[in-house]
């Protein structure tokens, strides 16, 4: 049984942008869609807020399942959902 960890961007206003199987590749398509705006990027995760980077994107999505991280801007937000595909 084959188990890979899948990613799904949604952006602004929740449309599905696409699945990923790379967290690099959702990392970097979700900065570049939620780069709008005059403030930098920031990883909302309760009520805190993180620099973007994919060392701690990876570090949050460790050990999870259905998990979703929200980046945002002053421009707006996007979404990245992780799930596993079972086969």
């Amino acid at each position: 049984m084959t188990k890979i960890n899948i990613y799904c961007l949604f952006d602004r206003k929740s449309n599905f942008q696409g699945v990923y199987s790379s967290l690099q590749a959702v990392h970097r398509d979700a900065l570049s869609l939620c780069n709008r705006g005059n403030h930098p990027v920031r990883l909302r995760v309760g009520s805190k807020y993180l620099a973007p980077t994919l060392a701690v994107v990876r570090n949050l999505f460790k050990g999870q399942t259905n998990i979703v991280l929200t980046y945002v801007s002053d421009g707006g937000s996007v979404e990245v959902l992780k799930t596993k595909l079972i086969e």
